[in-house]
């Protein structure tokens, strides 16, 4: 069954929690137990109806403030499709969750008030998701019932948004409006009857019709080694596989590759998935790869097709959100995961700042604070593989990992 990544934005009391709250509710997918706490709950507050925000409002302090903190992964299903929802916080300060929840995403539902319209934080979310490189975007007009589900105000909204629409980078990104109220369930599983006007998809038929295939499934291929396998039993005394994800193209058994670093050339010969051989494996597969020839591969190499080599250097500039309490300052040493391979590294220029905004950048003085965006130029103490990430999103990402603390302090996307 194919598996849908979303993710959630918007603005303090936007109605992410509750819109995800009844989208569990509307595909039966609450537990009994889940369901009846929400009940009580929802009496014990006084309220008339479900508060479905409770569904997943998880941490103490999210429950007594009304408000999304952590990243909450919440998972549902339909006949047709599973999903899993990054419930992310949309407050500024909380910016380095929502690249966090959004990074891995296909989709993001970017939620909007229907009483305050597009507003300053709006402008951040879909900055983000166009910095992400998220393909679909599904604008969730919320709260349609405290504005008599007015027609007028759900496309004065979307007309502001379709401004905003133009500061796009990402030219290949689909943005689409739906008007709901996620308390009511107006439009959220089911058509609404009080917003006769609208004709288009829900929610959930839009998410069902969205191909769970990411936009940077791409030709060429990428193939980090996760491990070399080695049996040491008699019958398999012979046996050495390359145990990895496949990213972007498909690989299949004949074909000619290349490993890097050490540039040497092979076939495949054998593609495993468990115990069973497959000609060919696709995109996201992870799988066992066996050469015809006998060569030196072992974990943090890369395999890829002899025509299409990645670029190998020592420095590379990228797009840093910093997630860390200390300072980005030049001169800091970090290490720098980019797939398997973890190097040591060196910032040598912080740039610039990145305004979330879509207005530009304006000077770093050589630093990036907790949650801040900017371009960084980064030293390696020896070479790497990478493409762009708009190239190919796996290969072009990697995270910065404090080498004292070995907390991951930030996550950089290549230019």
């Amino acid at each position: 069954m194919d598996v849908l990544k979303i993710a959630t934005a918007g603005s303090v009391d936007d109605g992410k929690s509750t819109l995800i709250g009844r989208l569990l509710y509307d595909t039966k997918s609450l537990t009994d137990d889940k369901l009846e706490a929400i009940k009580k709950s929802s009496e014990k507050k006084g309220y008339d109806y479900l508060d479905f925000s409770l569904a997943t409002d998880g941490l103490v302090a999210e429950r007594e403030q009304g408000i999304t903190i952590d990243v909450a992964h919440i998972y549902f299903s339909t006949p047709r499709k599973s999903y899993i929802i990054a419930d992310t916080p949309g407050h500024i300060e909380y910016t380095r969750n929502m690249v966090t929840g959004a990074s891995t995403s296909q989709v993001a539902l970017i939620l909007i008030d229907a009483r305050k319209g597009v507003i300053e934080q709006t402008y951040r979310h879909f900055f983000i998701n166009n910095l992400l490189r998220i393909k679909e975007v599904i604008v969730v007009v919320n709260k349609m019932d405290l504005v008599d589900y007015a027609e007028e105000v759900f496309e004065d909204i979307k007309a502001n948004f379709e401004k905003l629409n133009t500061k796009s980078t990402y030219d290949e990104q689909n943005v689409s409006y739906v008007p709901v109220s996620a308390l009511n369930g107006d439009n959220v599983a089911n058509k609404s009857e009080a917003m006769s006007w609208y004709d288009g998809e829900t929610v959930l038929e839009r998410l069902e019709k969205i191909d769970s295939v990411t936009s940077n499934d791409i030709d060429f291929v990428r193939f980090p080694i996760q491990s070399v396998i080695r049996p040491k039993t008699e019958q398999f005394h012979d046996f050495r596989g390359f145990t990895g994800k496949i990213y972007g193209g498909s690989l299949k058994i004949g074909d000619e590759i290349t490993v890097l670093p050490s540039l040497t050339k092979s076939k495949i010969k054998e593609i495993y998935f468990y115990d069973e051989v497959f000609d060919r494996a696709s995109p996201g597969s992870s799988v066992t790869i066996t050469l015809e020839d006998e060569v030196n591969v072992t974990r943090g190499d890369m395999l890829v097709k002899n025509d299409q080599l990645p670029i190998v250097n020592k420095e590379m500039s990228a797009t840093v959100c910093w997630m860390d309490n200390k300072q980005l300052r030049a001169g800091n040493k970090y290490f720098v995961q980019h797939n398997t391979n973890r190097v040591l590294s060196k910032i040598s220029a912080v740039k610039n700042t990145i305004t979330t905004d879509f207005s530009g950048s304006r000077p770093s003085e050589g630093k990036l604070d907790l949650n801040e965006i900017g371009e960084v130029d980064i030293k390696l103490s020896r070479p790497i593989f990478y493409d762009s990430f708009v190239a190919n999103k796996a290969n072009g990402s990697f995270i910065l990992i404090d080498e004292q603390t070995n907390a991951t302090a930030g996550v950089g996307f290549i230019n």
